[in-house]
């Protein structure tokens, strides 16, 4: 950029943040300014999800006495009749559970696998070099509903039907279409249209529901009271199953009955880093979890706190980090049933020592290291006892694959486009083989105690997501909810775990918090920035103060959501 036009540029930054600074300035009488609210204060139970109604109903759960896994089951099955484009029993789940008993973390992996018909050879006949987005061909078997019943097995006191009332209530008499919810159902409509069935569960007279506007699914309620009534069973060898495979062999799906029969959820060990004294956890592949970890170890090093927030040294260090680690996160991460993933070498602060961050210029051409070894919601809940539990769970795309099969209420997700159809990549398509997932849930822990239970939904700005809240806590001392306020980046570009390759160093999208000033020197230093509104990811988190007894909760103002304690 010559002088002239970087001058112009200036000038249009420095009015646009006025005009924000004006149309944006909060009245607080306490606090920095972009914190939209005070963090939610309690003793004896937490809940944060994206919609008030989902918060609630996790509240009432455990103030009946039920644990941290019970709201939290409570609470994703309203979401899922809710805020229907993003999550559901469609969908796949994850996460990480704090024992208070045992002081142990558990992981499970609820994610599903591709069908047995799903084959390379069968995408090469139809002359595809990638998988759809959206249809059929996207499919791959649902985890949720199993996720719900290993995690109620194992944490669980109260009946799943008693969970599953509140979800069933509002799918059956209805409920008031949040705004930003409405937004994204307006979004995803002229997609759902053109599918009949999707259409008539979504769309009510061939509109999508406007914000405040009663919307009922008794479909959806009919499928919950099925789960209620005959448990995870309902849905992988009953009826739900055998409408989802007839309407997959109607509309060309591979789906077959075996595929539900078989399904199993895994639990896994979460892995960590260690983050300036804060142990930092994640869940395995074939999530991308640790790429937020391989990004702290490279950051570590630096002194953000003398840096500062959002300054033009910090973001650059930041998205630097994240270019290197997906790199490495486009070449490793797969199932490990069916590869050998490098994990413990990926995450090792020695390979973090082989990774070169340029402090003065944005890399343009970001490569995968070679180490050793060979629309989306987050909800997070705490008990009386200080259980806990890190949930995330997914359609992936909004409304994810677009088909509601049959009359059952739930659009299928699309997360089997997210394998390759190159034969020689690790995350190549295998029958039964689970895709590479973004849906990550993470968990801080110190000195053996939790500390943090968090997320930040939203493709891949999850990982990078949840470094920038580890950062704003840790080195800037920010609060639980001011850390989720701040102003974010999100680079894109990179190369992705489906086999397509980055070109160059890709863009960097800012929110309108980062100033002027921090633009132009982001410029300066190679950086390629664009105009994005959303797509900043959605965060919910509880800060759990073991000495004194309190949780502090957080909730994403890009998000219709709450944190509510008692």
């Amino acid at each position: 950029m010559n002088a002239s036009r970087l001058h112009q540029f200036t000038l249009g930054l420095v009015v646009f943040s006025m005009i924000s600074t004006t149309l944006n300035a909060h009245d607080r009488p306490l606090g920095p300014l972009h914190k939209t609210r005070s963090s939610v204060m309690s003793r004896h139970g937490m809940a944060a999800t994206s919609q008030p109604l989902a918060t609630a109903a996790a509240i009432r759960v455990l103030q009946d006495g039920g644990t941290a896994v019970d709201a939290a089951i409570a609470a994703n099955a309203v979401l899922g009749v809710v805020e229907p484009m993003s999550c559901g029993i469609g969908g796949d789940l994850f996460a990480i559970v704090w024992d208070a008993k045992t002081q142990k973390l558990s992981g499970l992996n609820a994610s599903g696998r591709a069908p047995q018909n799903a084959t390379l050879d069968k995408f090469k006949s139809l002359k595809l070099s990638q998988i759809p987005t959206s249809g059929p061909l996207s499919w791959s078997v649902p985890g949720c509903v199993d996720g719900w019943d290993q995690l109620h097995q194992k944490f669980g006191t109260k009946p799943i039907a008693e969970l599953l009332a509140p979800a069933i209530d509002y799918a059956q008499n209805g409920f008031p279409v949040s705004e930003i919810i409405a937004g994204d159902w307006l979004a995803s409509s002229s997609k759902l249209a053109r599918i009949h069935t999707s259409a008539r569960c979504f769309l009510p007279g061939g509109q999508p529901p406007k914000a405040g506007t009663i919307f009922a699914n008794p479909d959806l309620a009919k499928s919950l009271t099925l789960i209620a009534q005959h448990g995870r069973d309902a849905y992988y060898r009953g009826s739900i199953a055998t409408e989802i495979v007839a309407y997959s062999r109607e509309v060309g799906g591979l789906f077959d009955l075996d595929d539900f029969a078989s399904h199993t959820s895994t639990w896994v060990e979460p892995v960590s880093t260690n983050y300036r004294g804060y142990d930092v956890w994640e869940l395995p592949p074939n999530g991308q979890g640790i790429a937020a970890l391989q990004m702290l170890n490279l950051l570590e090093p630096f002194d953000l706190k003398a840096l500062g927030p959002n300054s033009a040294e910090t973001l650059h260090l930041l998205i630097e980090a994240k270019k290197l680690a997906y790199e490495d996160r486009a070449k490793f991460y797969t199932d490990p049933t069916f590869a050998k993933v490098p994990v413990a070498s990926l995450i090792s602060k020695s390979y973090a020592k082989t990774r070169v961050i340029d402090r003065d210029r944005a890399n343009e051409k970001p490569l995968a290291g070679e180490p050793a070894e060979a629309d989306t919601i987050y909800l997070t809940v705490v008990d009386k006892d200080f259980n806990a539990v890190s949930l995330i769970q997914s359609n992936f795309n909004g409304f994810g694959s677009e088909h509601v099969p049959g009359n059952l209420g739930f659009p299928l997700q699309n997360r089997g486009c997210l394998f390759a159809l190159d034969a020689s990549h690790a995350n190549k398509l295998e029958p039964g083989k689970r895709p590479f997932h973004t849906i990550i849930p993470a968990f801080v822990t110190k000195e053996g105690k939790p500390w943090l239970s968090f997320g930040l939904m939203g493709g891949d700005m999850q990982a990078q997501g949840h470094v920038q809240m580890i950062v704003n806590m840790i080195d800037f001392g920010m609060d639980v909810q001011e850390a989720g306020d701040a102003a974010r980046f999100r680079h894109l570009g990179s190369s992705e775990p489906t086999g397509q390759r980055a070109v160059d160093g890709g863009s960097v999208a800012l929110e309108s918090g980062v100033g002027p000033d921090v633009r132009v020197a982001l410029i300066a230093k190679g950086h390629r920035l664009i105009d994005s509104r959303g797509g900043f990811g959605g965060y919910q988190a509880i800060r759990i103060d073991v000495e004194r007894g309190v949780l502090s909760g957080g909730s994403d103002p890009r998000k219709d959501g709450a944190a509510m304690g008692y």
